[in-house]
């Protein structure tokens, strides 16, 4: 599986998604991460084995029942839930929360919508100035047509606020090493803003080509590297953090 577990309970499931994967894909024939983690659960489920997986972390997590059984006892497997509260760009990596019941889902769920699930990224930028010791808040109005998202006027149709912070962490001559916080969570909000403002994203072909500054020949250097959310179920804040694993990161020390 390509997806690697950090974090399992009862009620949710925190992943790390590798840059490439999907979330959810609509083409049956190309791999997501709910299906990745739907066979997952459904074999676990099948097997009736409650012991941890050398993928799931140590972090106290309980194991769901894995399945029910019938009056004459033989085990019947249950249909499994994965509820997607949040997502990531198929070319970005970093961690994602997932629900297993409905409750968990809409508990999480509206954390999100009340911007309440803090959620910080690491960003490799191209620029023609230099960032060291430098960190904005950039503020723009993006409006979404089919598979781009673009600034706008803010009186435009459809045209949504969004809101990052950023800061430099460090810098490699062109190149700037970024924490940026999301205010907001809009369409390729974070690619969108930092291409705007002269920052594009290294790897970002989508975005910063048209910039006039040099976005480098690899992939795209963004990773969602920090997530505290407050569990569903227990109330207790949790907070997860990954380092990011892509090439496009290489020289800086995280």
């Amino acid at each position: 599986m390509a997806v690697k577990i950090i974090y399992e309970d009862k009620d949710i499931l925190v992943c790390e998604k590798p840059a490439g994967l999907a979330v959810q894909s609509a083409r049956i024939s190309e791999p997501d991460m709910v299906s990745e983690l739907k066979n997952y659960l459904t074999g676990k489920q099948s097997a009736g084995a409650p012991g941890k997986s050398a993928e799931i972390s140590a972090f106290g997590g309980t194991r769901q029942p894995a399945s029910a059984t019938t009056s004459v006892g033989v085990r019947k497997p249950q249909s499994v839930y994965l509820g997607v509260v949040h997502r990531l760009d198929q070319p970005v990596s970093g961690l994602l929360v997932f629900a297993k019941n409905k409750k968990a889902a809409g508990a999480l769920s509206t954390q999100t919508a009340q911007h309440q699930m803090n959620k910080i990224y690491y960003a490799v930028v191209y620029t023609k100035e230099d960032l060291t010791g430098k960190r904005g808040t950039l503020t723009d109005w993006l409006v979404k047509e089919a598979s781009i998202a673009r600034v706008c006027d803010a009186s435009q149709n459809g045209a949504k606020k969004a809101v990052l912070s950023w800061k430099c962490l460090a810098c490699q001559g062109n190149r700037a090493l970024l924490e940026v916080e999301l205010e907001t969570g809009r369409f390729h909000q974070i690619r969108v803003q930092m291409a705007h403002a002269g920052m594009p994203l290294a790897g970002d072909r989508k975005y910063g080509s048209d910039t006039g500054i040099p976005i480098g020949t690899g992939g795209l250097a963004l990773c969602a590297a920090s997530l505290t959310f407050t569990h569903p179920a227990f109330g207790k804040v949790m907070k997860f953090q990954t380092t990011p694993q892509s090439p496009a990161f290489d020289g800086f020390k995280i």
